[in-house]
């Protein structure tokens, strides 16, 4: 009977410790200062395509928004469209890693670090998934230009049969929804 006693009594000062060292524990995610991601969450919102004299159409083009306790972006590209894609952002070290999710069947990786001002993100594949890249069609790299708080461009290239195929999202020049 004792020796339950005592079994009992450590079992209880375990979990009362347990659970004291818990309430003590940070459940906020870890900041790390990352340029190029902090760049793209100022790109949050709505975007429709600009014209020839870079005014707003009603197209939309982009939506994007912060998710996962802001530790990724999301873009959903033509959203409702037949042709509507989604990438992720997130940020790894001093880079930005893109999964592009597109609507041919494949997953291109591409990472990018920003240029000295933070002007412009050049991507570059790195991997990917369902896709054979010395022969599948894929988005391939992307520069993403920031113009000014309300204005970004895109230049993507395509790839297939391990070279350039054709440009992809090649001069888009986006401007945020108001």
């Amino acid at each position: 009977m004792k020796r339950q006693l005592l079994v009992a009594g450590l079992m209880c000062a375990v979990l009362t410790l347990s659970v004291v060292a818990d309430e003590k524990h940070d459940h906020q995610p870890k900041v790390h200062t990352n340029v190029g991601f902090e760049k793209m969450k100022t790109l949050v919102g709505t975007w429709v395509a600009a014209d020839d004299k870079g005014q707003p159409t009603e197209q939309v083009v982009s939506v994007i928004k912060l998710t996962a306790g802001g530790s990724a972006l999301q873009e959903t590209l033509f959203p409702g469209e037949p042709q509507e894609m989604v990438s992720i952002y997130t940020p790894e070290g001093s880079s930005v890693v893109m999964t592009h999710y597109c609507m041919l069947g494949n997953q291109p990786q591409m990472k990018a670090k920003s240029d000295a001002l933070g002007n412009s993100l050049n991507f570059e594949f790195v991997g990917g998934g369902n896709l054979d890249p010395q022969k599948d069609m894929h988005m391939h790299s992307a520069v993403l230009k920031f113009v000014d708080a309300d204005h970004f461009e895109v230049d993507g290239t395509g790839w297939e049969n391990g070279k350039p195929s054709k440009e992809m999202c090649n001069g888009m020049k986006l401007v945020r929804k108001k």
